[in-house]
């Protein structure tokens, strides 16, 4: 801390930490380095499967490739860091460090909102409008989607960093202590967007089920339920678990138990992304055993649209 006048200039910040008994630090380093390790090479086995196989080279797994490279760099903003404090027993952060990782974090968190948003629609031209898919889902136009969805996400996080560092710092609870008004009315009206953003997706996947559920046979009833099965787990995941952590954290008073939660979150959600996607999906399965060189058959269904 450095003093200027009557202010205190802000060096670095304290980290809570999940716990501060000492001899559950090695448990917690090994947990969640193998939870970092297993969602850092499962979504990376998905990215090369995607790339080398060329059944794979539809809109579809496109934007799931996306998405895990998303995941990749969502996870690793938060567990390194967590895992170099663990490691040398320090729980301080830089200044510039915190609004570093904020900025990224908020990056890849609504970035994974707006990928699955994008994933929704196509999955929701494949359902309702099958024979005009190819030519509505063409490369150039997945291409701009994805273009789009990653310069609205650079500049609206920036602009909240800006925001906050205009702000002095106290050393309380409630560490701003400059009036945050317009940092409030930033974030009131970023969230309002943003989240029309994730609406729009989640009517698209109502209408999806709707149109699913009037299939009148079974087994078209199942195979098309198949396509978008893991698409709408990955959904249910994804704002499932952050509105209960929301709920949770409105409801509990020890910051320690909504600090867990949240960690978990931004740990298991790109950990399980990976399992669910290719444990449902014979192609993936299959590429992913041609790229691991165990001799798998790719089951190509025709259960896509391409």
């Amino acid at each position: 801390m450095t003093t200027t006048g009557n202010h205190t200039g802000v060096s670095q910040f304290l980290l809570l930490g999940l716990s501060d008994d000492p001899d559950l630090q090695p448990l917690l380093f090994g947990v969640f380095l193998s939870m970092n390790l297993v969602a850092v090479l499962g979504n990376l086995l998905i990215i090369l499967a995607v790339n080398s196989d060329p059944h794979l080279h539809t809109p579809m797994y496109f934007f799931l490739a996306n998405l895990s490279f998303v995941d990749i760099c969502f996870i690793s903003t938060i567990v390194p860091r967590m895992l170099v404090n663990i490691q040398t027993q320090s729980k301080g952060i830089s200044y510039i460090g915190c609004l570093t990782q904020v900025y990224f974090f908020l990056i890849f968190t609504v970035m994974d909102s707006f990928l699955l948003t994008v994933m929704a629609y196509d999955r929701f031209v494949a359902i309702c409008h099958p024979l005009r898919y190819m030519v509505i889902m063409n490369p150039r136009f997945c291409g701009l989607l994805v273009l789009m969805c990653w310069l609205i996400i650079f500049w609206v996080p920036l602009i909240h960093i800006l925001l906050l560092r205009r702000l002095n710092f106290c050393t309380i609870l409630k560490v701003a202590c400059s009036d945050i008004l317009i940092n409030n009315i930033f974030l009131f009206v970023a969230t309002a967007l943003l989240g029309v953003f994730a609406l729009i997706g989640i009517l698209f996947y109502s209408r999806i089920v709707s149109s699913l559920m009037r299939i009148s046979s079974a087994a078209g009833k199942y195979k098309a339920f198949s396509t978008c099965g893991s698409h709408l787990s990955v959904v249910s995941l994804f704002y499932g678990t952050g509105v209960g952590i929301y709920l949770t954290s409105a409801v509990t008073h020890p910051p320690q138990r909504s600090s867990i939660a949240s960690v978990m979150y931004a740990v298991l959600t790109p950990m399980l992304n990976p399992f669910i996607y290719s444990l449902r999906n014979k192609d993936v399965k299959g590429a992913l055993g041609r790229l691991l060189g165990l001799g798998t058959t790719c089951l190509h269904s025709g259960d896509f649209q391409h």
